[in-house]
């Protein structure tokens, strides 16, 4: 059977192919009355809409571009549902784009996102090729920074400073006596955010009068058998470090578990911070001290700027600072 059309929708709804359009984009305006006709006449025809073409006649489709530097990782995976459920009812599909923590393939994906002409790209970070922004202006459409904070935008970012996590865990060692620390991170030549982090905990460790921290630079993404290799080579080098700063709780659960198996008593003989708050930090024994993120909060904060933007009820960019919580456990 020949694929049903807009028009067929129209004439069997009673309505003209401008309402049944409405309808599709934007129900909220269409009579309940109306839409309840519409609807019936798309299940009997089985109609589909054609994005494509759509996306040809308004030059921009109902997608919405995200572009994450890991699917993997449980953070990002919090602000796309959070993403998901803030825009359930506008229309809008998310098209997802996974870029390795590569600038390059970042661009490479921002390039063929845009050639299906999306209402708004999503990017994680602030920091992109000077290409990519300059593509990502001509397109003349929102774009949405996310997980980090900059006073010059693209047009939007909602997240907050990774530096101060790592001043944050500095504190909260300082308060807990701690005397000689260290820093175990993963990646960090390629997730810069890490390196942030780090670098807000080594200032502001050398500003309160502490030695620098020692340091293990794990090469692969953040894992707990890294975190176990990472914890048992730092004391190796000082067995006087007594509070450790992990990137990422998975670092921090592998570090815990090593712990264990070096006889320290975690935290009176050895305090241990991670980062991300993720489900089973609060499940270890003992439970994991760490830094929450707004991870579910920048996503719908996100929905919420996107469909504002997309309405035509704002048209200014901004940057958003969700802040960060500590989250003091048993491991401190």
């Amino acid at each position: 059977m020949p694929r049903s059309r807009m028009a067929d929708v129209a004439r069997l709804a009673g309505v003209s192919t401008a309402t049944v359009s409405r309808a599709l984009r934007q129900p909220e305006i269409v009579s309940p009355e109306m839409r309840s006709r519409i609807d019936e006449a798309i299940e009997r025809l089985s109609y589909r809409r054609n994005l494509v073409a759509g996306a040809l006649a308004s030059a921009s489709s109902m997608t919405v571009g995200v572009i994450i530097p890991s699917i993997i990782n449980s953070f990002f995976a919090a602000t796309i549902e959070a993403l998901e459920e803030g825009m359930a009812g506008s229309g809008y599909q998310l098209m997802l784009g996974n870029t390795g923590y590569s600038p390059e393939v970042e661009r490479q994906l921002v390039s063929s996102f845009l050639a299906w002409s999306p209402a708004a790209m999503v990017l994680t970070g602030r920091r992109h090729e000077s290409e990519t922004v300059r593509a990502l202006l001509m397109s003349r459409i929102p774009v949405l920074e996310m997980w980090e904070l900059s006073d010059h935008p693209v047009d939007m970012i909602v997240g907050f400073s990774h530096r101060s996590v790592g001043q944050i865990v500095l504190r909260h060692f300082a308060e807990r006596n701690a005397c000689r620390l260290g820093f175990i991170g993963a990646y960090m030549d390629k997730d810069y955010r890490t390196a942030d982090r780090h670098a807000g905990f080594v200032e502001t460790a050398v500003q309160a009068g502490y030695a620098a921290p020692v340091e293990i630079r794990l090469p692969e993404r953040a894992s707990a058998m890294g975190g176990a290799h990472g914890l048992r080579e730092l004391m190796a080098r000082d067995p006087k470090v007594d509070a450790v700063f992990c990137s990422n709780d998975m670092i921090a659960l592998g570090a815990l578990f090593e712990a264990r198996r070096l006889g320290l008593n975690v935290p009176s003989q050895l305090k241990i911070c991670g980062f991300g708050d993720l489900e089973f930090a609060a499940a270890c024994e003992p439970p994991l001290s760490t830094v929450r993120p707004p991870g579910r909060q920048i996503g719908f904060q996100i929905a919420k700027l996107l469909r504002a933007r997309l309405e035509g009820s704002i048209d200014a960019g901004g940057c958003f600072d969700l802040g960060v919580e500590l989250v003091p456990r048993a491991s401190t």
